[in-house]
């Protein structure tokens, strides 16, 4: 069942950069990767979708509400972990979760305290509830952050480049945490790390300059590139030429050796071996592939 709609979604800012153009999505329970560069529109998209701004044009739908004409039904469902989550300085872990409590409506003292403390122990930060959250590591941020996105069990969470600059160990712990939460709700994981996304979604979609350019499921959109990515070891040198003559979508350093990947329907050149297509090259395929550009360069 849809439980997000999104329809012709479009926003420029007064400098004339359109941000979002024309962007449709139907979004069911889960987990929901956005794939994109840095600069790509999916902040924007986020902070629409949170009521933090007003598209130029476009509907949005969650559960049958108008979330532009009724923001506040929307406010009251959403969880928001933004790109930049500030804090407070000095406030213990325990009373400021308490205090976004507050002010996300949860007035009664018991079940506050209790919501507080639950979450505290699901995301592992009940150990240190009295210490301040401005001391906290990037991760243990970052899994305050998603606890306070969890206050009064919303049904649309956001979370927009949660693990960037996190070490694995974190990544990890963090991963764990947004599975665990992605059940029975929509769960709106934005990055433009690949591995977040091949890890945690079993839909998917990217976006560039705006646009979305590519939906589905990643292991459809995976399968459907089986038998068109070929890869060489090749000498740095020779990218300039690897780069005119290819359809190259991405280079990568193997074994101390740099290898170019190239999408093509057929063997591009005698040196070339398939490779069967991680959500990577589905991602660099989208950005950077030419469907029509075809080589009769032999080497």
């Amino acid at each position: 069942m849809v439980r997000l709609k999104i329809q012709q979604l479009t926003k420029s800012y007064q400098n004339g950069v359109m941000v979002l153009d024309d962007v449709t999505l139907n979004i069911t329970n889960g987990m929901f990767g956005l794939l994109g560069p840095n600069g790509a529109g999916k902040s924007s998209l986020m902070r629409t979708l949170a009521t933090l701004q007003l598209p130029d044009a476009g509907q949005v739908h969650f559960d049958g509400n108008d979330v532009l004409q009724n923001p506040q039904e929307m406010r009251n469902k959403l969880g928001y972990l933004p790109q930049d989550f500030g804090v407070y300085p000095d406030i213990s872990a325990i009373d400021l979760l308490n205090h976004l409590a507050t002010l996300k409506g949860i007035q009664n003292k018991i079940e506050r305290r209790e919501q507080v403390t639950s979450l505290l122990q699901q995301t592992n930060l009940f150990e240190v509830r009295k210490s301040a959250v401005s001391t906290f590591s990037g991760g243990m941020r970052q899994r305050f952050g998603i606890a306070q996105a969890l206050l009064g069990d919303p049904q649309l969470i956001i979370v927009d480049e949660p693990t960037a600059g996190l070490d694995p160990q974190e990544r990890n712990r963090f991963h764990d945490l947004l599975s665990e939460i992605g059940t029975n709700r929509v769960v709106i994981l934005s990055t433009h790390i690949v591995e977040d996304v091949n890890d945690l979604c079993a839909e998917m979609a990217v976006m560039a300059r705006g646009e979305l350019i590519l939906q589905g499921k990643p292991t459809e959109l995976t399968q459907n590139l089986n038998g068109k990515i070929w890869r060489k070891a090749i000498d740095k040198v020779d990218l300039t030429f690897y780069s005119s003559a290819f359809n190259v979508i991405s280079t990568r350093i193997l074994s101390g050796k740099l290898h170019v990947f190239v999408l093509a329907e057929q063997l591009p050149a005698v040196g070339f071996e398939s490779v069967y297509p991680s959500l990577e090259e589905v991602y660099f395929s989208s950005l950077f592939g030419v469907a029509n550009k075809q080589t009769e360069v032999r080497l």
